[in-house]
């Protein structure tokens, strides 16, 4: 009587044992999976915090998905006052064909924050400056409106405050990335076309687009290297053109 007590009390044990396994894997399975997900949902900002490596901030726009709504242009200018007449991210809108066969095709237009910067290198002052995350950004206070930088620009993404009398362009809204933010224009837009994140982020959604689309950038024989990409890019879309008419511009091919 007393082996078989004994057997039951060590059978007992044992349950107790694996039951307490059991909770134990639960819990490191489901701690796992809370920070799987956590890192999903986290920012280009977060993500780059978390895996302690410096980022380097891109952009996609997909132009299939593009209808031209110029949601984006709109919240930039909402988001930075940005001047009647200029335009830190504007629409090319590009016609093709005779009526009744016409095709209208967009093309968004932003600062490319080239790796190899034309404005940075002519700034006598510094005021135009590359960041370690490769973002291309602006010190106001440094620049005393030469316009070097404006003149350097081959895309002509800069223009300079008619009344602030500084240079101004894109910087992907430095402000709203560094409270892990995305853009004002990625933020708004409709078509979900736009796709912002960390190049040095293989994990980053826009590595992922990127390696699953082909892909181009704006005019590379430049030789600026930018890191604004496009899937359904036609090159001949594009021409560049002076800021202060850009949204208004609509080219014309007859084909």
């Amino acid at each position: 009587m007393a082996a078989k007590t004994g057997n039951q009390e060590h059978s007992k044990a044992n349950s107790l044992v694996s039951r307490r396994k059991f909770l134990k894997g639960l819990g490191v399975t489901a701690a796992a999976v809370a920070t799987a997900g956590s890192t999903a949902a986290l920012t280009p900002v977060a993500r780059a915090a978390r895996k302690k490596k410096t980022a380097r901030y891109g952009m996609v726009i997909d132009l299939k998905k593009c209808f031209g709504c110029h949601a984006c242009s709109v919240a930039c200018k909402a988001q930075f006052d940005v001047p009647l007449g200029f335009w830190r991210s504007w629409v090319v809108t590009t016609e093709r064909g005779k009526y009744p066969n016409v095709k209208r095709s967009f093309l968004p237009v932003l600062c490319n924050q080239c790796d190899n910067p034309p404005c940075v290198t002519v700034c006598p002052t510094g005021a135009t400056y590359k960041r370690s995350d490769g973002i291309v950004a602006q010190r106001e206070d440094n620049c005393i409106g030469c316009k070097y930088c404006v003149q350097a620009c081959p895309y002509k993404a800069k223009f300079s405050h008619p009344t602030k009398k500084v240079a101004q362009k894109c910087d992907f809204c430095i402000e709203r990335v560094e409270q892990g933010l995305m853009p004002s224009c990625v933020n708004t837009c409709n078509a979900k076309a736009r796709v912002f994140g960390d190049l040095n982020d293989p994990d980053s959604e826009i590595s992922r687009v990127i390696r699953e689309n082909p892909v181009q950038a704006l005019r590379t024989e430049f030789g600026t290297e930018p890191r604004v990409f496009y899937i359904g890019l036609n090159q001949g879309d594009y021409q560049p053109t002076c800021n202060l008419c850009a949204l208004g511009s609509v080219a014309h091919e007859h084909a």
